[in-house]
Formats: structure tokens, sequence, C-alpha cells
């Protein structure tokens, strides 16, 4: 970044910004003389203003598996107790004043827990060393949705993220002056219609983020029907038919629904819920008590079936998984879970006139996809969709600037460069 100006209260004439060049001349800002000073002064009130409540440093006395606060792999041996006992600073604690929750359980429950900032305002460093050690999450998966949700809601240059709602005066370098940053609560990019227990954008007045506790209970419901009423499993087969049932929800009642190619990836996520989130100490067992825990529901004790809400938490005595959850392993869930209930790719515009979405790859035409015949050709088509100009609505293209392709692809490169994918950005 350089500017023309000097110390104190002066009149910005040109930022040029990593090729992109801004005229600032009728804005005055009270900012230091030269770039070093000013990063230090930004720095250091971050500082001060999230001291509290930034993740918890590394310890080798409750190292989890091992992963500290580099983006660099742990060990990958899990079968740990989170938190561990006498770990203090890895205790569930309540969400401080003002602090950021979001579209997603696991990530709020790593806030709340202390794996990342406690306030909702992290980074790349804290998201891939919280997953490896709360989760044991492959360094490999952590990377990507890392990657995935600073790229699409976050900051590229600071890398910081909120994973609920807009902090952009905190996530951004210079807050604000380039535009909004609006954390994962954003329509469309990680969060998308169709989910598993919250409301579309659209149906709710924007409001794509608050835990359902209607959904929920519909989830439990469903996953019920195909192991037991008394004892639901929440495995694949279950969650396989309770996605076809939300997808087919949101297309009945939703105008606005969109269901883009991206939404494939993020049937990987829904198999958190039966790889993650069981205990190993139970025999990994997707019970309603691990996955309730970690979604916040809380089973009414006088109106069977229906649930209250808390903040996420890990369940009491509960232990990650003993081997990571790889991004092969990730791959190879997400294709399985959707085709439990296989759907097209499209959008409404108005209820019952959904339009199917035209050619996106070879693997996603006229709205169907066909699922390749090895893991490694999804894995580069995951790859492809991460990178690539794909629509996040029915009428409009999520066009990356160059900056956020090459932060991905920097990010991503060492993940699936060694899986045989390559970039190619269709022209």
């Amino acid at each position: 970044m350089r500017t023309s100006g000097y110390s104190g209260l002066h009149r910005f004439k040109i930022v040029r910004f990593s090729g992109y060049e801004f005229s600032l001349s009728s804005v005055n800002l009270a900012v230091p003389a030269d770039e070093e000073e000013l990063a230090n002064c930004c720095k250091s009130y971050d500082q001060r203003k999230r001291r509290v409540y930034k993740a918890a440093p590394y310890s080798p006395n409750f190292a989890y598996t091992g992963a500290q606060l580099d983006g660099l792999p742990g060990t990958g041996i899990g079968g740990i107790p989170v938190p561990a006992p006498g770990d203090t600073a890895h205790e569930y604690q309540h969400p401080p004043p003002g602090a950021f929750r979001g579209p997603c359980p696991g990530l709020n429950a790593l806030a709340n827990h202390g794996f990342i900032s406690r306030d909702g305002v992290t980074n790349f460093d804290e998201l891939v060393a919280g997953q490896q050690n709360m989760y044991n999450v492959g360094w490999d998966l952590a990377v990507v949705l890392a990657v995935l949700g600073i790229a699409f809601d976050g900051d590229i240059i600071t890398e910081k993220l909120s994973i609920g709602g807009d902090a952009t005066n905190r996530t951004a370098f210079i807050g604000g002056l380039f535009g909004k940053e609006g954390g994962l609560n954003s329509h469309n990019k990680f969060e998308v219609d169709a989910s598993l227990s919250r409301n579309d954008y659209y149906l709710a007045d924007g409001d794509n983020y608050t835990f359902n506790t209607t959904l929920f209970a519909m989830m439990t419901e469903t996953v019920g029907t195909t192991s037991s009423p008394q004892d639901p499993r929440f495995d694949l087969k279950g969650l396989g038919l309770y996605k076809g049932l939300r997808y087919q929800q949101s297309l009945n009642t939703n105008p606005k629904f969109y269901f883009g190619p991206k939404q494939l990836i993020f049937y990987g996520a829904v198999s958190f819920l039966y790889e993650l989130f069981p205990s190993s100490t139970q025999g990994n067992t997707p019970n309603l008590g691990n996955v309730a825990s970690f979604f916040g529901a809380v089973p009414s004790s006088t109106n069977p079936g229906t649930f209250t809400s808390q903040p996420e938490r890990a369940p009491p005595e509960w232990h990650n998984r003993v081997k990571p959850y790889s991004l092969v392993d990730a791959i190879v869930q997400l294709n399985l879970l959707y085709l439990e209930s296989p759907v097209l790719f499209g959008g409404n515009t108005g209820v019952g006139n959904f339009d199917a979405l035209g050619t996106i790859t070879s693997l996603i035409t006229g709205g169907t996809y066909t699922p390749p015949p090895t893991p490694q050709e999804l894995l580069c088509l995951v790859y492809q969709l991460v990178t690539d100009d794909d629509p996040d609505s029915l009428d409009h293209l999520l066009d990356l600037p160059l900056d956020v392709l090459n932060f991905a692809i920097n990010k991503l490169d060492p993940v699936f460069g060694q899986l045989g994918c390559s970039f190619s950005r269709k022209a």
C-alpha cells in the first residue's frame, strides 16, 4: 500500500492496493505516516480490544493434537478428552457481550471453548489449529474450510473472519474503507439455503443464522425414521434423507430459493454430524445427546419431541476422533450424502418456477450432477468450485477478485497440488 501524505490529519490523494486504485481525494483521515507505523498502530489497537477473548495459547500440558497457532499440521493423534481435565483455558464459557456467533454450530462451539477467539472474530491460524485440536479435523480439510470462510466472507490481508455477522471494523486492514466484510452470515457464500438448522435468508427477513429448534426437531424425527425414534442416529442414511426433505421444503416455499454448485461442497459439512460430533469413547455413535450438545439443542422435559436452545458446547466427558478426518474422507462422504437424495442445481424465480443451471463443469450439466468415477476427480472438482467464478444466484456470477483468487490458490495449492489437481480458471 502506498500513500501520499504525512503524519497527523491530512488529505489522502491516491491509494494503490494490490493493483486496484482508489481516489480518496475528498477524505480527511488521521493516520500514521507510513505502512509500518500504520500496521503497528492497528495491531496495538486490535490487541488491546481482543486481549481477553483471543484463542487460548498452545500449552504443552494440554497439547490436544499438537496443532499450534501457526497454520501447520499437528500430530493427528486423537481420542483426547475435550476439554482435557484441568484445562481451564478451554472450559465452556458463555459467549461474552457483543460476541459473534453464526450459522455453523461447530465453529460456535470452537469459540465457546476458546479454541478460536471467544468473541467470534478469528483468523486463519486459529481456525486451522482449533479444528485440529478440538475435533481432530485433518490439517488438509482444516485449511480448505478456513480458506473458504476467509476468501468469501472475511479479509484476505488480515486473514480474519467473523463467524457471525459483519465485523468489518475488526476484520479489515482499514475497517470499511474497501467495503463490507459480512462474516459467515453473508448469504449464498458460506451460508446457503436448505440448511440443516437455519432458516432460508429470504424466508426469515435475512436471519439465516439463528438456530431454529423446529428444524432441529424435524431433523431428529427424520433420522429417527431410518434408525429408531427412541434412539435416533444422525448417520449417513438419515441425514441424506433429511437433506432431500429440506431441499424440497425450500423449493416449495422460498420464491428466491437457490441451490448452486458450491452447495455440493457443503454436503461435506453435513457429514460432521456423524464423523466429528460422536465421542470416540462411545463407539463413535452419532446419537442425539452428542449432536444436540454441539447444536445447542436442549430436549424439552415437558413437551417431548421439541427443543429449546443454549450456546453450543462439547458434551460432558466427550473425546474427539482417534484418527484425523481428512479432506479425502470428507469428499467421499459428501458424494455419498448427495447420492442418498439427488437433487437438481438451480433456483426459483417464484414458487413453482424452478430453473436448472446450465453447464458448470463436465460433472454438473443442466442442473444434474454426475458423480465422478474416482475420489481424486471429485477432489479436483471441489478445487475448481472453490477457485472458479461460479454463480451465487440464478442471475449473478460470483466473480472472485484476483487478490482473493490468489489468496485461495496460495493457501490451497499445498493441499490440492499433492493430490494432482491443478488450477484452471474458466475463460
